[in-house]
């Protein structure tokens, strides 16, 4: 089972506690936008085998998004940030490259 820790409240969730928000930092197109952005944006996403950056709602406790960096292999969470954050922290991006030295990056 995916555990996850919301970083606003620090509770440990379990997947059944939260929602999926699909992939995380997309570059958003709307109004003004060519016909292309736009179908890339709503319909062409990433779906790799290894790390990946999701958002997810702790939909049963403090109702707050956040993103998360897991191995969609294995599950293995690398860590979690708020929703806000415009690309991920620093020090996940180091822990993700000192488990996974061939992963290519952010």
């Amino acid at each position: 089972m995916l555990t996850l820790e919301c970083p606003y409240c620090g509770v440990k969730a379990e997947e059944t506690e939260l929602a999926p928000g699909y992939e995380a930092h997309l570059k958003r197109h709307g109004p003004g936008s060519t016909d292309e952005a736009f179908e890339a944006y709503m319909f062409a996403r990433k779906n790799p085998k290894g790390v990946h950056f999701e958002r997810w709602r702790h939909a049963y406790g403090c109702g707050k998004w956040f993103l998360a960096a897991r191995d969609t292999a294995t599950l293995e969470v690398f860590g979690t940030y708020p929703a806000q954050s415009s690309g991920p922290p620093a020090e996940l991006i180091e822990k993700i490259k000192a488990k996974r030295p061939d992963w290519k990056g952010f």
